[in-house]
């Protein structure tokens, strides 16, 4: 069986969410890994999924799992499934609260050297982490593309020397807006891009919610700006920048161009807008990929930087 052409590293958490007016949303597959991992899905790849899971995982989800991804990396472990509340507040804030005592190694397991020797060597992977664990990973999978999307309570405590740390062993490296903004201290996007490229990111992919994306690539003086793809309705933002990132990932190794992978993640985010949870693979999924990415590519506008 041949080996996936793209990694997704990152968490696998169930969710049971709680909405402002009491109503609820129970056993969720959810983890920014596993929405990478769909992200890159939506493209018509079968990615690897990495990352930690517990024996206790239901049966339905590792079914699901099972169908959408590459498991052959995921590591069993004794501990209770990663699962958490999500209670969402009436002004859009989310807050997490872990229902089991052990969480650290579902956020950060499993270690490089645990993957399978056949995984080492895809086209690109992404990877969900703080900044300490970036050249381990590059040491193991070096000659793929990688990006990193550094996580969100690294971000936020705006710790600039790890981040450059971090940004050394990456090809891409994709915050959201709040994050970069809390890093560099400043609130203009454009100048956020500046700021990414000056420090040495080779691709930047600034993720900015339903404002779309600003991407730009280091040698190029221009930045393009892709809106975000419309949605019927809009479900849930949760992990739509997961997604992107995994969409942006694959839209770059196969195309190379930083504008149209910018496309390739719009296209693929717009489908977890829709659900409560990861996105399901749509049985339309060819027809409806290639609609959205021609939505993406319609909206997209370049300027200098």
């Amino acid at each position: 069986m041949p080996t996936p052409a793209f990694l997704a590293i990152g968490s696998i958490i169930i969710d049971d969410i709680v909405y402002p007016d009491g109503r609820t949303s129970m056993g969720v597959l959810g983890g920014g890994g596993t929405h990478a991992a769909y992200g890159i899905a939506f493209t018509g790849e079968k990615p690897g999924l990495v990352g930690l899971v517990g024996g206790d995982l239901p049966g339905d989800i590792r079914a699901r799992l099972e169908a959408d991804f590459d498991t052959a990396s995921l590591v069993w472990t004794h501990h209770p499934q990663a699962r958490g509340w999500q209670i969402f507040e009436w002004n859009g804030v989310r807050n997490e609260i872990f229902r089991v005592e052990v969480i650290e190694p579902f956020m950060y397991g499993p270690a490089p050297d645990e993957i399978p020797a056949s995984f080492a060597n895809p086209r690109g992977f992404t990877l969900l982490r703080g900044p300490e664990h970036v050249a381990s990973w590059r040491a193991r999978i070096p000659d793929a593309t990688l990006l990193w999307e550094p996580v969100r309570v690294f971000m936020l405590s705006a710790d600039h020397e790890a981040f450059l740390q971090g940004i050394a062993h990456a090809d891409i490296v994709s915050p959201n807006l709040h994050e970069a903004q809390t890093m560099y201290g400043i609130q203009d996007e454009r100048e956020i891009i500046r700021r990414l490229l000056a420090d040495g990111v080779k691709v930047a992919a600034l993720r900015m919610g339903e404002l779309g994306s600003l991407v730009a690539r280091v040698g190029e003086g221009r930045a393009h700006y892709i809106p975000a793809v419309e949605v019927d309705a809009v479900v849930d933002q949760t992990g739509a920048g997961n997604t992107f990132c995994g969409g942006f990932l694959v839209g770059f190794c196969r195309e190379g161009d930083v504008a149209e992978a910018g496309c390739y993640g719009a296209a693929a985010a717009s489908f977890t807008l829709e659900t409560v949870g990861c996105a399901p693979m749509p049985p339309d999924r060819n027809r409806e990929w290639h609609r959205r990415l021609e939505e993406a590519r319609a909206g997209l506008r370049s300027m200098p930087l």
